[in-house]
């Protein structure tokens, strides 16, 4: 039975070492908080995802997961910490690689020979070749007597489980023995979609790809609602009838864009090459400033110091996930104009991001404003609640 350690048991890392254990390997999870570990060995997951804890469960329940501050010996070591960004002091957004740098050195420690170290954060290009020259010189073994891959996650919240065993995987090696021995344990996971195999380059700027693609679409939406409110119309509508053309696809707009992928990766690309990337930061620029536009367009409809209702404190519907949410930085901008914010959400329970968090109920009793800030299936199920107060709709579930 191959052993699988996986460095980082957050959102990507704990989800993963639950489906691996379900697959059969013996897997430790590694992760330098005591107690993420403590409440893990327990049994009790630390995060929000449907149908995870009774993953974890069952995974406990085989006897082959645990859980450790200190790393492990292992056939293959998997690495899943994150990978935000940091502004230089020329105002340029990177990638802060210390959490990989870090990993990768304790993979080192107890790195064996023949063993397999994949690299599955999101990385800008070359970053697989980094991982490797750190466990190359911390274990003091050539590169070519271990072997390094990068597969990289391509999983949301709230479908993570399924998609960790039904989404394709891109996997990429400057060696090919080391891709298909990637394959070889990854396909005992991945039960419907397909593994690729490609170079270590080519993966590692395929999820750069994705998301980048992405941001672009939805910073044309963003655009786009603005347009939309100087013309009066609903930008909805126009987008739900351009999209009846066979070959048009525009995302829908909202407060901006967050999370720890979509908001980040782009700029993976543009950090590497800014002379040739005008595009992929004008779509940054426009999604990172789309909290502030709608801060502007509210003031027009109630004066400071006003109490306004935030719907919606994380990045995404349905999550308990604040990083990069630009919801958390519009109730920001709100508190700084001069309004008092009435933070809602849901999915998190006590204070969020250092705002007093109020149950739908409370926030709509207190406010004289409301602004939706993402599509949450209680706001759904509650719409004539919000509509007893004067709205603004970002991400249009009013309609």
């Amino acid at each position: 039975m191959k052993k699988i350690e996986i460095m980082g048991c957050g959102y990507i890392g704990l989800p993963t070492a639950i489906t691996f254990t379900l697959a059969g390997y013996e897997v430790c999870g590694f992760d330098v908080k005591d107690t993420v570990v403590e409440s893990l060995n327990a049994g009790k997951i630390h995060i929000v995802e449907p149908g995870l804890q009774q993953a974890m469960d069952e995974a406990m329940a085989t006897g082959r997961l645990h859980f450790t501050t200190k790393p492990e010996t292992a056939d293959v070591f998997i690495i899943a910490v994150q990978t935000p960004y940091r502004e230089t002091q020329e105002h340029k957004r990177v990638s802060d690689m210390r959490f990989v740098e870090a990993a990768a050195r304790e993979v080192g420690s107890v790195l064996r020979a023949g063993n397999l170290c994949v690299l599955e954060s999101t990385s800008p290009p070359y970053s697989t070749r980094l991982v490797e020259s750190i466990v190359s010189e911390v274990s003091g073994l050539a590169p070519e007597e271990f072997m390094t891959a990068h597969c990289p996650e391509r999983i949301i919240p709230g479908r993570m489980l399924i998609e960790l065993r039904e989404n394709d995987r891109i996997i990429g090696a400057t060696r090919p023995e080391a891709a298909e021995y990637a394959r070889d344990i990854y396909k005992k996971v991945v039960t419907k979609g397909e593994i690729r195999l490609t170079d270590d380059l080519t993966a590692e700027m395929c999820k750069l790809t994705e998301n980048t693609f992405r941001d672009i679409n939805i910073a044309y939406a963003n655009e786009l609602s603005k347009v939309c409110d100087r013309l009066g119309i609903d930008v909805f509508r126009l987008i739900e009838l351009a999209n009846c053309h066979p070959r048009v696809n525009v995302h829908t707009p909202g407060v901006g864009v967050g999370g720890h992928c979509i908001a980040v990766d782009p700029w993976f690309i543009h950090e590497k090459f800014e002379d040739i990337t005008p595009l992929i930061y004008e779509a940054r620029t426009v999604n990172d400033g789309k909290p502030a536009w709608v801060a502007e367009r509210v003031s027009k409809d109630v004066a400071p110091g006003s109490k306004i209702a935030v719907l919606g404190m994380s990045f995404k519907a349905d999550i308990d996930d604040t990083r990069e949410s630009p919801s958390v930085l519009f109730a920001n901008i709100l508190k700084d104009m001069g309004y008092e914010v009435i933070a809602c959400e849901p999915f998190i329970e006590g204070n969020v991001a250092g705002f007093e968090n109020h149950t739908l109920e409370q926030a709509m009793a207190l406010c004289d404003y409301a602004v939706v800030t993402l599509g949450h299936t209680p706001f759904k199920q509650n719409k004539e609640l919000i509509a007893t107060k004067p709205y603004y709709d970002c991400v249009g579930i009013m309609r």
